[in-house]
């Protein structure tokens, strides 16, 4: 018999490890093993996701004539034990990039095979393994622009098939735990589903139509106009070879450049989770350090009443606020306004990206390690091909060009529902009196962007040690 151990690959279909070990004459087993190791890095929000999506799985495999082993406790304990019990020689799964994720495989490679057991890793989560997309120097690309045409020209591998009901073992897994069973309160936002079903509605919806506008929209918060894939891809409720042949569908329904140019411009997007997995994968460290170094320190302010507002969504600058709101009610935020709020902290605020990766971490329903370090030390211009640190985000012009008629702002921000278009993109040039006319109880911007904007160039030259 083989054992699956179940991670973030909470799927049946195009998952590698599965269909490897599916292909053998033997019967499948599959577990998943709640780890107090990963539950102290995790948060309300991801822990309900997850207990969705395993009682999706589950009922999939029980649909199946089988179940879902569950376990607690530290998988190099579990799995030889619940292998021992099962007769198992051979426990598969499919590699995760972090140093965590790595610490622990080889705890449980040495664990197993202490037990005699034999452990089998597959590169499944991304479609090009870390170290295949390489540099003529170098371990990996630290440009993206380079990543990308080497990304897109390689071969992708097509979908693998589900196990059917003869592959599986017939077993009876144990009740899933509760999240209070697990330490956690019930979550602040409204958690999304997230099941194999619903990963395959949404990418079907999203390449019926929204993917051919997808280069021209994707920057418009009100819009819709995004895959709202980032979860199932945390979770892997869908495979990446799954979603990329429904986007290469599309590609060849395309009836125009334009529809053409949308779907590339998708693709690039899911390349670029692929080069920070890529990067994560060869440099663990970027968690807690910059990517890209300085001659000095770089001097955070951190003030913590600022902070505070910025958590709160309490700035004085509408889209900030209104990302931040977003954040809060649904685990979920824009990527232009994930960019937006970053930069606000980082420069405006001049507080640690750190302690906004953290925060972000905590409240996310989709926080995936490298995707998230990647694009806050990219705001924070500490990162790989990251954003340069004279380049400063304007809140008050990307909340006019972004949104327009201030729609994003009044969905999540209801004290400006009833001020003026103008007055929501003009607040923070406001007079106090146009301010407190226009909407009494939001408050006036805690900080001047201008000046704030020179304070943090002068900070990061400093930094980089330059000459005044």
């Amino acid at each position: 018999m083989l054992l699956h151990w179940h991670r973030r690959d909470l799927r049946t279909r195009d998952n590698r490890s599965l269909a490897r070990a599916a292909s053998t004459d033997e019967p499948v087993v599959s577990l998943f093993v709640f780890d107090p190791g990963v539950l102290e890095h995790a948060s309300p929000i991801r822990v309900a996701c997850l207990l969705e999506a395993l009682d999706g799985l589950r009922s999939w495999y029980r649909d199946h004539g089988s179940d879902l082993l569950v376990a607690r406790g530290d998988p190099s304990d579990s799995l030889p034990r619940i292998a021992a019990e099962y007769d198992v020689d051979t426990v598969t799964w499919n590699e995760n990039y972090s140093g965590l994720a790595r610490e622990r495989d080889r705890a449980v490679t040495a664990a197993l095979e202490d037990a005699s057991v034999s452990p089998e890793t597959t590169h499944d989560a991304i479609l090009h393994e870390p170290g295949s997309i390489t540099p003529n120097q170098g371990e990996h690309y630290s440009v993206f622009s380079y990543f990308w045409k080497k990304w897109r020209d390689r071969e992708k591998e097509t979908p693998f098939e589900a196990p059917g009901g003869d592959d599986l073992a017939a077993v009876t897994g144990d009740a899933l735990p509760s999240l209070s069973d697990l330490g956690f309160d019930e979550p602040e936002a409204t958690p999304p589903t997230v099941t194999q079903q619903a990963a395959r509605e949404r990418v079907a919806s999203f390449c019926s139509g929204p993917i051919y506008r997808y280069d021209e929209r994707r920057d418009y918060p009100a819009a819709g106009a995004t895959s709202r894939l980032s979860v199932h891809y945390k979770w892997g409720t869908i495979g990446p070879r799954e979603v990329y042949a429904a986007t290469e569908r599309a590609a060849e329904r395309a009836e125009t450049d334009d529809d053409r140019d949308g779907v590339t411009a998708f693709q690039r997007q899911l390349a670029f989770r692929e080069f920070y997995a890529h990067v994560l994968s060869f440099n663990p460290e970027i968690v807690t350090e910059n990517f890209s170094g300085y001659d000095h320190e770089i001097e955070w302010r951190n003030d913590p009443d600022e902070f505070d507002a910025w958590k709160n969504g309490e700035t004085g600058y509408p889209i900030v606020d209104a990302g931040m709101r977003q954040l809060r009610a649904e685990g979920w935020v824009h990527n232009r306004v994930r960019m937006i709020v970053a930069a606000f902290l980082t420069k405006d605020l001049l507080i640690d990206w750190r302690k906004g990766y953290d925060w972000y971490r905590r409240q996310l329903a989709d926080h995936d390690t490298a995707n998230d370090v990647g694009g806050w030390q990219w705001a924070a211009s500490t990162g790989m091909d990251a954003q340069p640190y004279f380049r400063v985000f304007n809140p008050t012009k990307q909340c006019r060009e972004y949104d327009p008629d201030g729609e994003y702002v009044r969905r999540y921000v209801p004290e400006l529902e009833d001020a003026s278009t103008d007055e929501i993109h003009d607040w923070p040039t406001l007079t106090d009196e146009q301010r407190a006319a226009a909407a009494a109880d939001y408050p006036a911007p805690i900080v001047d962007h201008g000046r704030r904007r020179e304070l943090a160039i002068e900070t990061f030259e400093r930094a980089r040690g330059d000459e005044n």
